[in-house]
């Protein structure tokens, strides 16, 4: 038998090669494999949960430092001249809308930055040792971390039971995770 690192000869039985130290066989290989690759230890639902109250919190304080002075200072203008017409209140209405689909916007981007980048993880995650990975333990893809954060809206509307799964199923995951192909590990 020849080692498949450096083609050295190896006896019949052996499980390293006298020449590189590479494992060799069936079964050594194996073990081997096993013992170098690093044990993964999943977060579960409540990790999580605090991780996400950390980034709302952060999200809530940046929308209301960008959005609140447009936003008040319409609701201000509306209140000083008293009663509003239809005109002002349909532009109110019409701005919360805007407030709304931006704040929605930069809730999609920071998850989705955030958890494709180097880091791998929101702040709220990071904070807490926590790393969005795909099922081999690899950086996801900016589409893929927009994938995963779509789908929090199906896990949603399981009225939440898509989120709470991520405390009873074999890997953590939750049903955005699951479609996403992610998984969330802690980091040791």
């Amino acid at each position: 038998m020849f080692c498949s690192k450096c083609g050295a000869t190896v006896a019949e039985g052996a499980t390293f090669c006298p020449a590189c130290g590479q494992a060799v066989g069936g079964v050594a290989v194996a073990a081997y494999a096993a013992a170098a690759r690093p044990l993964v230890v999943y977060a579960g639902f409540w990790l999580r949960f605090v991780a996400w109250i950390i980034d709302r919190i952060l999200l809530s304080v940046v929308t209301r430092l960008v959005l609140f002075p447009i936003f008040g200072f319409s609701a201000l203008r509306m209140m000083l001249h008293g009663h509003p017409n239809p005109e002002e209140l349909a532009t109110l209405v019409g701005g919360m809308a805007r407030v709304f689909a931006v704040s929605f916007v930069l809730d999609w981007l920071y998850y989705a930055l955030m958890e494709s980048s180097a880091w791998q993880a929101t702040l709220g995650k990071k904070t807490l040792g926590l790393r969005v990975t795909d099922l081999q333990g690899d950086r996801i893809s900016f589409g893929r971390a927009t994938g995963r954060f779509f789908a929090r809206i199906i896990s949603a509307f399981t009225l939440l039971i898509g989120y709470i799964m991520a405390g009873f199923t074999e890997k953590k995951q939750a049903l955005h995770d699951i479609i996403a192909g992610c998984l969330v590990i802690r980091q040791e």
